[in-house]
């Protein structure tokens, strides 16, 4: 397995360059998906493709999940999760916080029963590196992190994001209403993987979020709990796309105390 990891760090430093690159050379936005306001440009499809071209030659009976439209099915029983650019629209306005994010995962690619393996996540912009081996701890350019020690909600920084759909986001803001009374305040960064691996790091008390796919959480969730952190979802439900809350393990507890009487799963 180290061997396999340090094959996504290589990988996912390789993305980064490419994906800085394009960046300095100017965005071209391919596509829009969910809405007009869900992006995807060239760069993210060059970045995929580059990250899929180098495990197909390297390990070619994994499977590989990538945002970009990538699946294959593998017979390895380990799978590639990937986001080529986890924060298009920071990456399309120059915002310095997009990354690509890489994990390795055992058994079907579907959060809910996954084992992670492995973890990369690179700040393309500022080739910050987090990542993490199952077992082995995290990482912030090698050097070991851990998550902040447990603060009352009261003193607590915490990350969340928003979906592209507009009513969507009408009820994730009211949920925000709800809790920003009884922390110290809420930041939006605008990429869970970066949200995940600044937990991890203790730059972040906490992140929540309602709505995420599985590349956006794949590696960010291994780093966050190989730094000793919890990553929860909603009412004993694994982590997934319904929910993920991650945080010190007694903050965890405090936060979903507090976001009880909101209907998450109606979000």
């Amino acid at each position: 397995m180290r061997e396999l990891h340090e094959l996504n760090i290589g990988l996912a430093l390789e993305a980064a360059a490419l994906a800085r690159t394009r960046r300095r050379a100017g965005v071209e936005v391919a596509a829009s998906k969910s809405s007009l306001v869900d992006i995807v440009t060239q760069a993210d499809r060059d970045v995929e493709r580059l990250v899929v071209d180098r495990i197909r030659a390297a390990r070619p009976d994994d499977g590989i999940l990538g945002e970009e439209g990538t699946s294959v099915a593998g017979t390895s029983g380990l799978t590639w999760v990937i986001d080529p650019i986890d924060g298009t629209v920071n990456y399309f306005y120059d915002i310095p916080a997009y990354a690509v994010s890489i994990a390795l995962v055992e058994g079907d690619p579907d959060p809910a029963t996954w084992h992670a393996l492995s973890g990369v996540v690179v700040n393309a912009a500022t080739g910050e590196r987090f990542d993490a081996l199952r077992g082995e701890g995290a990482r912030l350019d090698g050097r070991p992190i851990r998550v902040a020690d447990a603060v009352p909600p009261a003193t607590a920084l915490v990350g969340t994001g928003f979906g592209y759909d507009a009513q969507r986001r009408q009820r994730q803001a009211a949920i925000v209403q709800h809790l920003i009374g009884s922390v110290r305040d809420i930041r939006r960064i605008g990429s869970a993987a970066l949200d995940l691996a600044s937990v991890a790091a203790g730059r972040l008390n906490a992140y929540y979020e309602v709505g995420l796919q599985p590349w956006d959480l794949a590696a960010g969730a291994l780093i966050v709990e190989e730094a000793g952190g919890a990553v929860r979802g909603w009412q004993g439900a694994p982590a997934g796309s319904g929910f993920l809350l991650a945080a010190h393990p007694a903050l965890a507890d405090d936060l979903l105390e507090l976001l009880s009487p909101m209907p998450i799963g109606e979000v």
